[in-house]
């Protein structure tokens, strides 16, 4: 059985003394029975992990340290970027690649997503893989062709052993930061997809072990309807997991 799995996202918010409050707050809000049932992972900006790092091992969080993005290469001159071994050795677990911010705003494609994905991957950290759709392309009725190219891009190559050890996620990019969420059915339908063609290229008992998060303007008012469908296994979540109390209320979905 697949365990559910939350991720923050914080993307550019918070200062590291406002990611130490924020991460506090919420490992007070949390039982050990929460992380028993699900996986809680947050990703502050990489000025913060640091700061983060040490609350979650001072206070004995389960709670696991995640990074928005990554660079390929293990050191060299690029100058901005943080390098695989530098987020490891910060006992960061989670890595999130392809986000379509990513993708929109920085020009990154497949390829380079795939390039991260294996740098992650061999850092012994657990890539989140995000594909999704703009507006447009839903409009014309091609978002499993853009999700399923983008799905290949990143993972054709790897053994179905790795494919079922990481993550991806579903984020329509019309829903993110928008307020609009796709339907529950919506969800339903591309995660569904998405697991399907997992099945076809690595088979079948690597497509019900893989997680699947479904990630656009997440909730507490919405986060029951979409985990009560059975290929969605938690969310990727933005705004409402700078809040304490929002975020806690989804890791806490079915209560």
């Amino acid at each position: 059985m697949r365990k559910d799995l939350m991720a923050g996202n914080w993307k550019m918010n918070s200062t590291h003394l406002e990611a130490i409050q924020m991460v506090q707050k919420l490992g007070y809000r949390l039982d050990p029975a929460d992380y028993e049932r699900v996986d809680v992972v947050v990703c502050p900006p990489f000025t913060a992990l640091r700061s983060v790092q040490t609350v979650i091992e001072s206070d004995y969080l389960p709670i696991e340290l995640g990074a928005q993005n990554v660079h390929w290469e293990e050191s060299g001159a690029f100058t901005g970027e943080v390098s695989p071994p530098m987020l490891a050795r910060l006992g960061v677990k989670w890595v999130i690649v392809g986000h379509s911010e990513r993708r929109q705003m920085f020009g990154e494609d497949d390829k380079v997503v795939a390039r991260k994905l294996r740098a992650v991957l061999e850092h012994q950290m657990t890539p989140i893989v995000a594909v999704g759709e703009t507006l447009e392309q839903r409009e014309e009725g091609i978002t499993e062709e853009v999700i399923g190219t983008q799905l290949h891009g990143a993972l054709d190559g790897l053994d179905a052993e790795t494919v079922a050890s990481l993550v991806v996620a579903y984020e329509p990019i019309w829903a993110i930061g928008t307020g609009r969420t796709a339907s529950d059915d919506q969800a339903a339908e591309a995660i569904g997809f998405l697991r399907g063609r997992v099945a076809e290229a690595w088979g079948e008992e690597t497509s019900e072990r893989v997680r699947i998060l479904y990630g656009g303007s997440v909730n507490p008012g919405n986060i029951a309807g979409l985990m009560a469908k059975r290929d969605i296994d938690g969310g990727l979540v933005g705004g409402a997991s700078l809040d304490p109390d929002k975020f806690a209320a989804l890791v806490r979905y079915w209560m």
